[in-house]
C-alpha cells in the first residue's frame, strides 16, 4: 500500500511538471536604432523636450516573464527639439556643461535592473534598478509595460529622476533661494521606449 501510494505522488508530480513547465528566460539584444529615449525638463515658466540615442542594450525574458534589463544611453547625441536655431545651440550646450550632465567627462548614462516583479496590469512590471549618470549611480524604481510580441521584445517606461541626486544643482529650489521664474524644477521625465530581438 505505501508502495502504491508513493508511485501515485511521484506520478502526480511528474505530471505537474510536464504540463507547468518552467520558461525559461531567453537573452535578447536592444536595437538601439529601433529604440527611442526622449526627455523632457521642466522650468517655472515651461518646459524643453528633447532626444537621446541609445548605445547599448539587452533584456532577458520568457514568454511572460522580465527578469533582467539594462541600457546605454550615449549623452552625446542629445538633442533640443522645442526650439530651433541658435536658441536650441545654447540650450544644448548648456546642458552638456559641468552645469548638467558633463558630458565631455561622462560620455554615457547607464541602467542595470536589481530587482523585478509583475505589478498586476497586463504585461507590466515593476522595475528597480540602478541607474549612473555623471558617474554616480542611484537606485531608482519604475512602472514598465514589457511584451513579446512575434519573437521580438517591446518596452516602455516612463521614468521621473531627480537630477540633484546625480550632483546637477543648477538653478534648483533646494539649494538656490530667491529664485523667482528662473527656477528650474528638480524632476525631469525619461520616456524610454526598447525594441529588442535575439
Amino acid at each position: 500500500m505505501k508502495h502504491l501510494t508513493f508511485v501515485m505522488a511521484f506520478a502526480a508530480v511528474m505530471s505537474l511538471a510536464f504540463t507547468n513547465p518552467v520558461e525559461k528566460a531567453a537573452a535578447y539584444k536592444v536595437d538601439v536604432a529601433g529604440s527611442t529615449v526622449k526627455w523632457t525638463a521642466y522650468k517655472v515658466t515651461g518646459k524643453h523636450f528633447g532626444k537621446l540615442s541609445l548605445k547599448s542594450g539587452s533584456i532577458e525574458m520568457s514568454k511572460t516573464k522580465l527578469s533582467k534589463a539594462s541600457f546605454e544611453v550615449d549623452m552625446t547625441t542629445l538633442t533640443v527639439e522645442d526650439i530651433s536655431g541658435q536658441g536650441a545651440d545654447r540650450l544644448k550646450g548648456h546642458l552638456l556643461s559641468d552645469d548638467f550632465f558633463s558630458v565631455e567627462k561622462h560620455k554615457t548614462a547607464t541602467f542595470v535592473s536589481t530587482k523585478i516583479a509583475p505589478n498586476g496590469k497586463p504585461g507590466g512590471f515593476s522595475i528597480t534598478g540602478d541607474l549612473t549618470i555623471k558617474g554616480i549611480t542611484k537606485p531608482i524604481t519604475f512602472d514598465a509595460v514589457v511584451k513579446n510580441e512575434g519573437g521580438k521584445i517591446v518596452g516602455t517606461s516612463a521614468i521621473k529622476v531627480d537630477r540633484t541626486n546625480y550632483d546637477i544643482k543648477y538653478r534648483s529650489g533646494k539649494f538656490f533661494q530667491d529664485l523667482g521664474d528662473k527656477a528650474i524644477y528638480d524632476e525631469f521625465d525619461l520616456e524610454v521606449s526598447l525594441v529588442a530581438s535575439k
